[in-house]
């Protein structure tokens, strides 16, 4: 009841001040050749000071929503393993309210290995949706689409 309570309260905060408070969170996508037909395409966030970004993965007691990337189908590309984050993960815990999460500050990236299936021009392009808090509120999650050239 008490973990109910605190997710009610996080997004009541959430709410409150949204229209005024601009997005801390900027986006950069890009893509670099590594090897033949094989890329690195990297989801760059930039995070204004005060503010946190979350890891894909979050401890059990965690409220904040990962980060999740979607991409879409292209029949022109693999992707090769899992979405891979780097940056300083902070492992956060607040002992009065018994909530963990990892997060980032400042910045991370987001870094997705593709190969091409052919060598011919194409896209990858997706969605990331993510929530970002500081010390005495959380905005509610966002989607941002982007579409990155890979070749």
């Amino acid at each position: 009841m008490k973990k109910l309570f605190t997710i009610a309260a996080v997004l009541l905060i959430a709410g409150q001040g949204w229209s005024q408070i601009p997005d801390p969170v900027s986006w950069k996508f890009t893509s670099k050749k590594t090897g033949d037909k094989t890329y690195e395409v990297r989801l760059t966030a930039t995070i204004q000071p005060g503010w946190h970004l979350y890891s894909q993965v979050q401890p059990e007691d965690a409220i904040a929503i990962p980060t999740g990337i979607k991409f879409n189908a292209n029949p022109l590309i693999v992707l090769d393993k899992k979405v891979k984050e780097i940056g300083k993960m902070e492992k956060f815990h607040d002992e009065k309210l018994q909530l963990s999460a990892n997060q980032y500050s400042g910045k991370v990236d987001f870094v997705q290995v593709v190969k091409l299936k052919a060598s011919a021009k194409t896209n990858l392009s997706g969605s990331v949706e993510y929530q970002t808090c500081d010390d005495k509120k959380c905005l509610p999650p966002k989607t941002v689409n982007f579409s990155v050239a890979v070749h």
